[in-house]
């Protein structure tokens, strides 16, 4: 899909996409700079040094940049499992008890989408300190930019895990991505410091 076209999606009243669809294409954005900073970086003959890792690093990226393209499909599947939960009839004990489950199971898959976004935004920000390290002073901005997207998509995916959590009624499902998410966090946060200061 055309980007102008996929933000008319978002911009529509339609349910999907949202915000985690976004944080998906904020993340891919990331991947893309790293594999541009990497890519140009090979064509320097006075970087010859580093090309090996540079190479990685295209790979790498692009890789990453295609798991962000898939999650945002996933993202958006989940999401309108919930929405089509919200719209089962509730007239009976029976038919309130399936729209229940069915919610909840919804509910738990839409923390989940997120929640692998983040670890997915965590990993680009350790890929954007290499990329960062490969020490292209000319490129030195986009390399800062593919960080605070970085940041920007594991905000985001925190942010769509968290509302789910305010609604799933099993406390040892919201405990478990919890602490995955919390695990993330704290090491994408170092990644993220320690590779903006290295820039500045």
């Amino acid at each position: 899909m055309r980007i102008d076209a996929y933000l008319d999606r978002l911009a529509s009243a339609d349910p999907t996409p949202g915000g985690g669809s976004a944080a998906t294409l904020v993340g891919a954005m990331g991947a893309a700079l790293c594999a541009m900073v990497a890519r140009i970086t090979l064509q320097s003959a006075r970087h010859a040094a580093v090309h090996p890792t540079a190479e990685a690093i295209v790979a790498e990226a692009d890789a990453l940049r295609a798991r962000f393209e898939a999650a945002r499909e996933i993202d958006e599947q989940a999401y309108a499992l919930v929405v089509r939960a919200g719209t089962l009839p509730k007239r009976t004990d029976e038919e309130k008890h399936a729209r229940t489950a069915a919610m909840q199971a919804a509910l738990i898959g839409a923390a989940e989408a997120p929640l692998e976004v983040a670890g997915a935004a965590a990993e680009g920000s350790a890929l954007a300190e290499r990329t960062g390290a490969l020490g292209n002073a000319h490129l030195v901005s986009d390399v800062e930019c593919a960080l605070h997207f970085f940041r920007a998509a594991l905000a985001a995916s925190t942010a769509n895990v968290r509302i789910n959590h305010r609604f799933i009624k099993d406390a040892d499902i919201v405990h478990a991505q919890d602490e995955r998410l919390i695990a993330i966090l704290t090491a994408a946060n170092a990644t993220l410091d320690r590779a903006l200061a290295a820039l500045s």
